[in-house]
């Protein structure tokens, strides 16, 4: 099993004072072009931006992705860990478990394209390590940006959504909100995409973390995660075209016969090509001297029988 580990120090956080909420920004489609007149793309197939509150008041922010792209790239890793000083016991945390976590991103002058697909996932956050924050079967996005053409974005869930160990009824009206005594709520979001007249952006489902689980040195945990996220920009300038190659403009030749150059003040004779519309050939005095003299003879064969009989 493929997986990312990422290990942050609790000490370090203390000495910085870091205290704040991490969250990763929402899949948004903004106006701009890019540079160079090549498309953009990228896609993410889990992103997390969470703030890890522990019993003794230190809070470690955990920001953490998952075959993160950017064009031209794919990634087919299936598991995530996050390592957490001062969480349940300084063990990985399993943030992700999935049969199949793929992103491609593309991009060209032509247009640039992004995906990402999750398929049969479970998420974990710290504190909860036998119950699952959400499990899902199957969830994708797609944003398509083509020279020339308005960008598409989508997304889709597809299967049964499990929040907290109890099944979501996810609706395109507004955020589910999921909610477990002693445990904490999840708002999800669903299939949200955004598209401008250069940019698209799909999101297959992000969740709002509100949890106060009080186990494992855990005392709560805030902040958002994304699933399957995608986003392109059209290239500059026009889409580029390919032209057919001009064909030569070729005339079929009628007959076979060789012309011949006339000289001065005298008329062209007829060419082979022309037998069959004049009639003539090489052969046609032969056949009319022979013509001419049997007619002759048989003339003067009955000349001669007239002859005899008058006599």
């Amino acid at each position: 099993m493929n997986s990312n580990t990422f290990r942050m120090p609790a000490a370090t956080l203390l000495a910085t004072g870091a205290v704040a909420l991490l969250t990763a920004p929402p899949a948004s489609a903004t106006g701009g072009t890019p540079a160079g007149g090549e498309g953009k793309s990228g896609a993410v197939v889990l992103r997390t931006g969470l703030d890890v509150g522990l019993l003794n008041t230190v809070h470690i922010p955990m920001k953490a992705t998952l075959n993160e792209v950017s064009a031209p790239a794919t990634a087919e890793k299936t598991a995530l860990t996050v390592t957490l000083d001062g969480v349940e016991g300084n063990q990985p945390v399993s943030v992700l478990r999935a049969d199949v976590a793929t992103s491609k991103a593309t991009a060209d002058k032509a247009g640039a394209q992004a995906e990402a697909n999750l398929a049969k996932a479970r998420v974990h956050v710290p504190g909860l390590p036998l119950l699952s924050l959400i499990e899902v079967e199957k969830v994708t996005s797609k944003a398509v940006c083509e020279a020339g053409k308005k960008p598409v974005a989508s997304a889709n869930v597809l299967g049964t959504v499990t929040v907290l160990g109890k099944k979501a009824t996810l609706s395109a009206g507004g955020p589910t909100k999921v909610e477990v005594p002693g445990v904490g709520a999840v708002s999800l979001e669903l299939s949200s995409t955004q598209t401008t007249s250069t940019t698209a952006a799909a999101a297959a489902l992000r969740l709002k973390v509100a949890l106060n689980p009080l186990n494992l040195n855990v005392a709560k945990v805030d902040g958002e995660i994304v699933l399957a996220e995608a986003h392109c920009e059209s290239p500059t300038g026009p889409a580029p075209t390919t032209k057919a190659p001009v064909q030569p403009d070729i005339k079929t030749q009628t007959g076979t016969g060789t012309a011949t150059t006339a000289g001065p003040g005298s008329v062209p004779g007829p060419t082979d090509a022309n037998l069959a519309e004049t009639g003539g050939g090489s052969l046609t005095p032969f056949i009319t001297g022979g013509a001419l003299t049997l007619l002759a003879l048989g003339g003067g064969a009955l000349f001669l029988t007239r002859r005899g009989k008058a006599q």
